[in-house]
């Protein structure tokens, strides 16, 4: 029997070995091992081995050009490519090389986002407006949830992250704030891209955020979960009036009903907020209109209003019910949701709302929405 389980774990050996080996074969060039990417004293260097490119080039969006722009890298001894660079400003950056024309990610780096069907590489820089995007000392729980959804036919999943201590305190209850993606995104995107778990985490560790379940559902009320899972979707008629206010109307009837009977979440608006980006927005603000009184804490991120002859009701609802915090986030070179941010702005000025209006730089990127989670989520449920 020891012989027999001896064996067991000499092939196990083998095969992390065999597996450690592969891997070591991206991080040697010649003999001497190489690290991508290195950031040292301000500056940044990316190295690849590949001795068989005739060409590589960098592509990062932090660039002038964050589509199209590329950076030459240079072909040292060993076939390994290299390029040191000024670092950018502290923040979470995507890249990836073009080799011979063709896009790959840095076999070095594990560090990996993944936006709609794109993998790409993340550089971290530290400084004080990244430090929240590490991971800190206590951690909460981020798990997947499948709900039923009555209203669509079908079951649905969800990202929610609990925060520390929840398991261990069984009769304490937590605020709520539901985290919507935009277009193009899912349930993974606030946790993939926006950094969300870690940034409540350190927030909460510092004690400059409340305790609270952050709810992350999909978006796409044709599928059922990220479309990673291979899952059949349902055709929906987006002119239908029936459908046209379908996922709202799931998140407010079927999720939040379902997060309030299998988490212990206080079942109150006061201890409610919705928040989201772009499209994500645009839920959030059709979800405050359509349902006023539901959440407390309203923030849409990067989208705005369009003005209407029926504007000025629709708030009016809002106003009428009650709210604790209308936040709205945008960047001042995102001009079709700079522009709704400011009809939004004026809107509630007009009907005497109170409101804060956060004008960032940048456009429309990840980098303003994790800025915009650091900044807002301090300010709920307080």
């Amino acid at each position: 029997m020891r012989k027999l389980i001896a064996l067991f774990a000499a092939a196990a050996l083998a095969v992390c070995s065999l597996s450690a080996q592969e891997l070591a074969n991206f991080a040697m060039g010649g003999g001497q091992r190489i690290v991508s990417p290195e950031v040292k004293d301000g500056k940044v260097t990316f190295r690849l081995s590949a001795n068989y490119a005739t060409r590589v080039q960098l592509s990062g969006n932090w660039m002038a050009n964050p589509w199209t722009g590329t950076e030459e890298m240079t072909k040292g001894p060993n076939g390994v490519w290299e390029i040191t660079l000024d670092a950018p400003e502290p923040e979470i950056y995507t890249y990836n090389f073009i080799v011979d024309g063709v896009a790959v990610n840095d076999p070095l780096n594990d560090k990996v986002q993944r936006d709609g069907t794109r993998y790409l590489n993340m550089l971290f820089i530290p400084g004080e407006r990244s430090e929240n995007y590490y991971e800190a000392t206590k951690h909460g729980t981020v798990t997947y949830r499948w709900y039923d959804s009555p209203s669509l036919g079908i079951s649905r999943r969800m990202t929610v992250y609990l925060p520390y201590g929840y398991e261990d305190n069984p009769k304490q209850k937590y605020p709520v704030l539901y985290l919507l993606h935009g277009g193009g995104g899912d349930e993974e995107a606030w946790t993939s891209m926006g950094r969300a778990a870690q940034i409540m985490d350190n927030l909460i560790e510092k004690g400059l955020a409340k305790p609270m379940i952050v709810v992350m559902p999909n978006g796409n009320p044709n599928q059922r979960a990220a479309n990673t899972l291979g899952l059949e979707t349902i055709t929906l008629d987006r002119n239908n009036p029936a459908t046209a206010n379908a996922y709202v109307t799931s998140l407010v009837k079927e999720i939040v009903p379902f997060i309030e009977k299998e988490y212990r979440a206080i079942p109150k608006a006061e201890s409610r907020a919705i928040a989201g980006l772009s499209m994500g927005g645009g839920h959030t603000t059709s979800a405050t209109i359509l349902f006023p009184g539901v959440f407390g804490y309203i923030c849409p991120l990067s989208c705005g209003i369009r003005d209407s002859d029926h504007l000025d009701s629709d708030l009016q609802g809002i106003k009428k019910a009650g709210y604790k915090l209308y936040w709205i986030g945008v960047g001042k070179e995102d001009t079709g949701a700079y522009n709704g941010s400011l009809i939004l702005d004026e809107a509630l000025t007009r009907n005497g709302m109170p409101h804060t209006l956060y004008v960032s730089e940048d456009a429309h990127v990840w980098k303003n929405w994790r800025l915009y989670l650091n900044t807002f989520a301090r300010l709920l449920f307080k």
